[in-house]
């Protein structure tokens, strides 16, 4: 592989001033966070994905909201959360019904919520993403054909079953993509929420998938990928990231002991992509602005972690 060097090491500089401006505001220390003028101007995801306010709010108000669920009901919570990905749709399902459970879903009632949110201009899902609006069900309706999604993968089809008893990420995958509607990327964000809850637990370390925007970072980082695959080049940063830290002299500080995972490395450089489209803007792709400006928010985010990383309490985390 042959290396495009200033975006290379740009990747390992994103990340940790990016990490670094995580730790300001944990801190409440005040702006600017960052002397990056990009940084300060537009807004990026956290160079760890779990970090970002949507995983958050999956964690706080689906996973580890203070209930007891059952593993199906579990897995049919964080899936129909992610194909909407946006909190305010499952505060609205949660108003009109006293919980989100497998058990009490009825896609006509959901529909009729969700379509009255529409006529009242509201907004169902989050632009983060784009998930795939075809009518695979045959409904004109984009939530429609994803209700219809849930109902066959969940009451159909009992994926939930198949589901608890995979014992590797890849085989998860594998289930959820073969459905409508999920696609390569959308299956391994699934996968990734799914394993944030105690229902599997499967090794961070042992699969990814390359979405859109990080192919697009990969192409503007490596001149030339050689032999390898882009889930190559993925791992490839996974595996070396503490020593090109170290070679750049850069003190990434970590969240407890964890270093960046394949999911972390995947999203990096979907950033990239964004931060060299006005750092780098002669690297051409078929993006060439980031579409959002950073606005501070008011509200501070008390982070919490999924149980099996054993990271307890801002303490942990700060230290």
């Amino acid at each position: 592989m042959k290396k495009r060097c200033e975006v290379y090491d740009l990747y390992w500089y994103f990340a940790y001033e990016r990490q670094n401006i995580f730790w300001q505001k944990l801190k409440c220390m005040p702006l600017p966070w960052t002397k990056d003028p990009i940084l300060q101007e537009y807004k990026f995801c956290n160079s760890y994905r779990v970090n970002d306010r949507v995983s958050q709010y999956l964690l706080k108000n689906v996973i580890y909201n203070g209930k007891k669920y059952s593993d199906e009901d579990m897995l049919f919570r964080i899936i129909l959360f992610k194909l909407f990905n946006k909190e305010s749709t499952w505060e609205l399902l949660l108003k009109n019904f006293s919980d989100i459970t497998l058990s009490t879903f009825d896609r006509n009632k959901y529909s009729k919520v969700l379509e009255s949110a529409i006529k009242n201009g509201e907004s169902i899902y989050n632009d983060a993403y784009i998930s795939c609006a075809n009518k695979a069900f045959g409904y004109d309706r984009k939530h429609d054909n994803h209700l219809a999604l849930l109902y066959k993968m969940f009451v159909t089809d009992r994926m939930q079953d198949k589901i608890i008893k995979c014992t590797k990420m890849e085989e998860a995958f594998n289930i959820i993509k073969s459905y409508p509607l999920i696609g390569n990327f959308m299956a391994y964000q699934l996968v990734t929420d799914i394993n944030y809850s105690n229902v599997v637990n499967f090794s961070e370390d042992e699969f990814t998938v390359a979405g859109p925007g990080s192919i697009r970072g990969i192409k503007k980082c490596f001149i030339d990928k050689g032999d390898l695959s882009n889930e190559d080049i993925i791992r490839y940063m996974y595996e070396h990231q503490e020593e090109e830290f170290k070679r750049l002299h850069l003190d990434f500080k970590r969240i407890g002991n964890r270093p960046l995972q394949l999911i972390d490395c995947q999203n990096i450089f979907c950033e990239l992509d964004k931060y060299c489209r006005v750092k780098f803007p002669n690297l051409k792709s078929n993006r060439t602005k980031i579409k959002k400006r950073y606005t501070p928010k008011k509200d501070k985010i008390e982070y919490v972690y999924p149980e099996k990383w054993q990271i307890n309490n801002l303490n942990d985390i700060i230290n």
